[in-house]
């Protein structure tokens, strides 16, 4: 079964749906109150022979992005399972291509999750994604709190 493809402005409080399968499914909501213009799509939506998920992203900041630090918090059944920063942008020799996007310019990027890395057992997760202008994490860009079930 295919992810659903979708750009929209979002409804803030609104979950969105992202894909359903008879093994997995996932959808979104934002974690402030503010409506963006955002897109995500995930195929295949399953999981399957630890599958490499085909991501796109589209999305247009509400500021530019020079530096980026993205922090992943993962609850699994309610205890939290798993906490991940990275650096992506530093605003000298970045690699991604998400550095460097100015306010209001549409962001379009497309990537592989390799599941292949990452073991889920049956249950319900809990993703917060969230994106910081600042390595002190005060400035928040974007905030997404992912809701997955592993069937």
């Amino acid at each position: 079964m295919f992810g659903l493809l979708f750009f929209i402005l979002f409804t803030p409080g609104v979950s969105e749906f992202i894909c359903s399968s008879s093994d997995l499914e996932m959808s979104y909501t934002f974690c402030d109150s503010t409506a963006h213009a955002f897109m995500f799509n995930l195929t295949p939506c399953s999981m399957t022979n630890k599958p490499v998920w085909k991501a796109a992203l589209t999305w247009i900041p509400r500021s530019d992005i020079h530096f980026l630090k993205i922090v992943f918090n993962v609850w699994y059944d309610g205890a939290k399972a798993f906490l991940w920063k990275e650096l992506l942008c530093s605003g000298a020799d970045d690699e991604y291509s998400v550095c460097g996007t100015l306010k209001g310019e549409t962001l379009d990027s497309a990537f592989d999750i390799k599941g292949s890395k990452i073991t889920f057992p049956k249950g319900n997760y809990s993703i917060v994604l969230q994106g910081f202008s600042d390595d002190s994490e005060n400035n928040m860009l974007i905030c997404l709190n992912f809701t997955m079930i592993v069937k």
